[in-house]
This record gives structure tokens, sequence and C-alpha cells, in this order.
């Protein structure tokens, strides 16, 4: 084997060093660039994760208007259902009117109370029956639009609350309803 004269050594040991130099150089650069892009990737995520937040506090908003619509609409129509004489079941406006409940209902984990009414017609007995009947036909209505049946309590009254006294068409169906409490 032949030795290597000086100048061939130093060669080596300078081309070395500069191959040394350069890797260390590009993992120096290699190194940066990830830091750089795992910051860009952090500044992404924290603004995606601020624009979901905003996107759901304007739909927490959005949602609360709408249900503040929702009982605006429900108070409007009031909280009493009429019927007719010796009836149980629903009137086109009593349903609507129920349906401006229901969807309130839907809307949030509230539960109600149906107090069924009826005019003092009949006996004792038969009216708290007929009390429960449309109670019960306004708490079935409202399960079979979607509320709960554990939200709804019915109750009946029958004749004994009335809120027009006296005799006459006019005060006995303003006594035949169904109050929601």
């Amino acid at each position: 084997m032949k030795a290597f004269p000086l100048a061939g050594k130093v060669a080596t040991l300078i081309f070395a060093s500069l191959v040394l130099v350069a890797c260390s150089s590009n993992e120096t650069n290699n190194n940066a660039a990830e830091e750089s892009a795992a910051a860009e990737a952090a500044a992404a995520e924290a603004a995606a994760a601020e624009a979901a937040r905003e996107a759901e506090a304007q739909a927490a908003a959005a949602a609360a208007a709408e249900q503040q619509r929702l009982q605006d609409a429900a108070m409007s129509v009031g909280r009493v259902f009429y019927f007719d004489f010796d009836s149980s079941a629903l009137t086109d406006a009593a349903r609507a009117a129920v349906d401006a409940h229901i969807a309130v209902l839907l809307g949030d984990d509230s539960s109600v109370r149906l107090e069924g009414h009826t005019d003092e017609r009949g006996t004792r007995e038969y009216n708290l029956a007929l009390g429960e009947r449309r109670a019960n036909a306004v708490r079935d209505y409202m399960v079979a639009n979607g509320v709960p049946s554990y939200r709804i309590e019915s109750i009946s009254y029958g004749e004994e609350n009335p809120v027009a006294f006296g005799s006459g068409e006019a005060n006995w169906s303003q006594n035949r309803r169904v109050e929601l409490k």
C-alpha cells in the first residue's frame, strides 16, 4: 500500500469538512423549514378553531332567536284550546294553536300540564271524563307530532273551574276548553 502524500491527506480532510458543513447546513435549513411549516400549520389550526367557535356562537344565537320567535308565536295564539259541545275532537283552530306550542316544545326541554274543562251541562262524573278526553286529545296530538309523552301531564277539572259563569252558549263555549300550563 502506498502512502498518500500530505497534500492528498489535506485535500481529503478539506473535502470531508466541506461535505460535513454542507450536510449540517442542509439539516439546519431542513429544521428551519420544518419548524416554519409546523408554525404555519399551528396558526392555520388555531384560525380554523376560532372560525368554528364563531360559527358555533352564531348558530347558538340564531337558534335562540328562532326559539324566541316560536315562543312569541305560541303566546300570540294563546294557551287555551276550545272544543265543541260534548266533543273531545280538536277543531282546526285548536289544532293550529297547538301546532305553535308543539314547535316551542320541540325546541326546548320544558314540560307542560294540560287541564281539561267542560261546561256545566252533564253529570259531574261525565264532565270529569269529558275533560280528561279533551286533555288527552291535545296530549295525543302533541305526541303524534314529536313531543315526548313524559313531558306532558294531563288532568281534568270537569265543570269545577269555569271561566265564564252563567247559562247560555256564550258562557258554555268559553268553559269547553283545555288550558296549557
